[in-house]
């Protein structure tokens, strides 16, 4: 995976107004665990560069080379965590992890299933129960995606984790039985309701009623011209 530059500034305010004046100025707060004396070292990374980081092939799981002004050297990084405003859709605080090179880390991948199943073709319908698997994996190996053929599932059939090969260096930490990728159903089919009782019988008195009404009508409506005067 490619890697990443980010150049960020030490921050000194932690509280929320020191956070809602760096929005409004295009910054957001940060952490980098893994930094500074305690473990942890507050920072304010630019919006817009941090757009443009996680904007290449890696997304938010690409390893940045990450400068912290007044610091000679990079460390590699990844996103730990980032917070986006439900309203809005933006970010509003991100957690970065330093991490070794050398050693395996714990990240999530995203799932993207390719092809149309057969049972799709056939009617049924297709579910995807997960979007993201668990995985671990070294920093340099994180994939950028996990690609899944689904076309050979028919209608009543469910593709597993353990139906799908790990990619070289990745080892999958959910259950392999018991996760879901993707599944075909059959098609829900919806019943014509059934008339209540006593409709019919209602409509076929009336109709008899308005019949024996009518006959009654003509055999009363009729009536004998008198006779001609002779």
């Amino acid at each position: 995976m490619d890697r990443v530059k980010l150049e960020v500034r030490p921050r000194d305010g932690r509280g929320g107004k020191d956070a809602r004046a760096m929005r409004l100025a295009g910054q957001i707060p940060g952490v980098v665990y893994g930094g500074g004396s305690d473990g942890t070292q507050a920072i304010a990374v630019d919006v817009r560069a941090l757009r443009h980081a996680v904007s290449g092939t890696g997304g938010i799981h690409a390893i940045l080379d990450l400068t912290v002004e007044g610091e000679k050297s990079a460390r590699p990084v990844m996103i730990k965590d980032l917070q986006l405003d439900p309203v809005r859709d933006r970010a509003i605080h991100v957690d970065f992890q330093q991490v070794r090179l050398d050693r395996v880390i714990q990240t999530m991948v995203a799932v993207h299933l390719e092809g149309t199943p057969e049972g799709v073709n056939m009617g049924g319908v297709l579910s995807q129960p997960i979007h993201e698997l668990n995985i671990e994996v070294l920093p340099t190996a994180v994939p950028e995606q996990l690609l899944v053929d689904i076309s050979g599932l028919d209608i009543g059939d469910a593709l597993r984790l353990a139906d799908i090969p790990a990619p070289e260096g990745v080892t999958f930490l959910d259950d392999l039985e018991s996760t879901v990728i993707a599944s075909v159903t059959a098609p829900s089919v919806e019943e014509e309701p059934e008339p209540e009782e006593g409709e019919e019988g209602e409509e076929g008195e009336e109709g008899a009623e308005g019949e024996e009404g009518a006959a009654a009508e003509g055999e009363g409506g009729e009536s004998e011209e008198p006779a001609a005067d002779e």
